[in-house]
Formats: structure tokens, C-alpha cells, sequence
């Protein structure tokens, strides 16, 4: 007997949108943008493909009712993942035109590449959409990650995945330790956080030896403390007036900014994560 797919809620159409407009974004820039072989490029194609990727998984899994067969906790991964591409999407739909459209001359090759940043402008709004539609509601019994805390953390480690970004386009931070400082801060609380989101994903969360909210308030309190350094020492090292002016100013300037984002993000998700009645992993 066939297999017939009924379309039955809200969320499928949504989804579908998001595969559609990812699919369109990184499609029409591979085909006729003319991108240069440039770290920019390439961040946003993979932001387009992997929202593309783990959509077309979703909708795959949940048409064949595979949801109890999967090796993940599926009240965690839907929602992480939408949350991810949302995210990267909206990167890829800022940086994208700064760096492809802005200042370009009138040509085939602007028309393709302001189609890919309308395309991945609407694959950002249907990503959000699909988070408010699974997040947790008051009272409601569900996964971590459709939490507040939970979409903190993947806030925390996508804004330290366009820090590293911004970093590897030679982005000066070796003549000064506190320097070096700022880039560890940025790879232990990446790891720690994403450690976080795979645990809940992979339903590892009692593998800890300590209680896990407890293991959330501690580590929440080292990531804050650590991120306060950085986005201290960051910006008076960096601009420091014995210091040559850098052709690299912007990126310099836009981690500065993202420091200081992303402490904002961890000290909210402390403040939650101290107050959080665990109820479902």
C-alpha cells in the first residue's frame, strides 16, 4: 500500500517553506552569484545546506513515524536543530550582502546574490516561526532544549561559531596574552555549551556525576566570569593606541561586539539555569 503523506499541522508547512527557501538560497548563489573562494562564502553556503540538511531529515523522520527509532531524544532535536539553522540563517542573511552585494556594481552576479539574501531572509523567518511553534509553554512538560536555557545555549554557541568566524580572517590576537586569553574563553565555553546541547540531544544528561542542573549553575558561573574578562581585555588590548590601525578594524570590532553579546546571552541563561525547575530531559 502507498504511502500517502497528509499535510496535518501548521508546523509541516513551515517546515517545507524552510526547506524550500534554504534549498533556493544556496542553489541560485552556487549557480550564477560568481562567489569568490572566500571564508564568507563558504559560511554562508554551509549555513544555507545545513538548514536545508537537518529540515529535510525532520520531515523525513517524522513522515515515516521514526520519531521512537531515532538514537536521540526527538522532544530535544527538532527544536535544537530548527533553532541552529534560524540562527545560521540570520548570520548568513547579514553577512552574506556586507560582503557579496554591498558596493557591488549592477550585474547578473549582484541580481543572483540579492535573490540568495531574500531567500535566506525568508528561511530565517520560517526557522523562527518553527521555534515559536515547538518552544516550551508555561507549565508545559517537555524537552530541555525547547527551554529557555536550552535555546541560550544555542545562541551562546553560534555566536561563538561567528566569532571564530571573524577570528580565522587574520584577525591579529597572538602579540598579547590577554589576546590569547580571549580566544581560549571563546573555545572552552564553546565546547562546555555544546557539550551541553549534545547531552540533552543524546539523553546523556544522567551520565554526570553531579546533579544537572547543579552542573548548569556552576558552569553558567565559570562562562560568565569568563566571558566578562574577555569582553574586557578584548577590546582594551585590541585598540590600544601603540597598536598600528589594522586593515582588519571591522572584524576586530565586530568580535568586540559579539563578546559582549555573548555575555549578555550567558548571563541570562545563568540567571534561568539558578532558577530552573528541571522537570524533562
Amino acid at each position: 500500500m502507498p504511502l500517502i503523506f497528509v499535510p496535518k499541522s501548521q508546523l509541516l508547512w513551515v517546515r517545507v517553506a524552510a526547506l524550500v527557501c534554504t534549498c533556493a538560497a544556496f542553489s541560485v548563489a552556487a549557480h550564477g552569484a560568481n562567489l569568490r573562494n572566500d571564508f564568507m562564502a563558504d559560511w554562508s553556503i554551509f549555513c544555507w545546506a545545513f538548514g536545508f540538511a537537518v529540515t529535510l531529515l525532520v520531515l523525513l523522520v517524522e513522515m515515516f513515524g521514526l520519531q521512537v527509532r531515532a538514537p536521540v531524544s526527538w522532544t530535544n532535536f527538532p527544536v535544537a536543530v530548527a533553532a541552529y539553522a534560524a540562527l545560521l540563517c540570520l548570520s548568513a542573511s547579514i553577512l552574506f550582502p556586507i560582503w557579496f552585494v554591498r558596493n557591488q556594481p549592477y550585474n547578473q552576479d549582484r541580481s543572483y546574490r540579492v535573490a540568495s539574501t531574500v531567500f535566506s531572509c525568508l528561511a530565517t523567518l520560517a526557522y523562527v516561526v518553527e521555534v515559536s511553534l515547538t518552544k516550551a509553554r508555561p507549565g508545559e512538560v517537555t524537552g530541555y532544549m525547547a527551554t529557555a536555557p536550552g535555546l541560550l545555549k544555542v545562541c551562546e554557541t553560534t555566536v561563538a561559531c561567528v566569532i571564530f568566524i571573524m577570528v580565522s580572517d587574520n584577525v591579529p590576537y597572538n602579540h598579547h596574552g590577554a589576546l590569547e586569553w580571549c580566544i581560549a574563553v571563546y573555545c572552552i565555553c564553546f565546547i562546555l555549551s555544546m557539550g551541553v546541547v549534545v547531552m540533552c540531544v543524546g539523553e546523556c544528561t544522567g551520565y554526570l556525576p553531579v546533579p544537572f542542573p547543579k552542573f548548569l549553575s556552576a558552569y553558567g558561573l565559570l562562562a560568565v566570569a569568563m566571558y566578562l574578562s574577555a569582553t574586557i581585555l578584548w577590546p582594551v588590548f585590541q585598540f590600544n593606541k601603540s597598536q598600528h590601525r589594522s586593515s582588519r578594524t571591522p572584524q576586530v570590532t565586530a568580535v568586540a561586539v559579539l563578546t559582549a553579546v555573548n555575555f549578555l546571552l550567558y548571563l541570562a541563561d545563568l540567571a534561568h539555569s539558578a532558577r530552573l525547575v528541571f522537570v524533562s530531559v
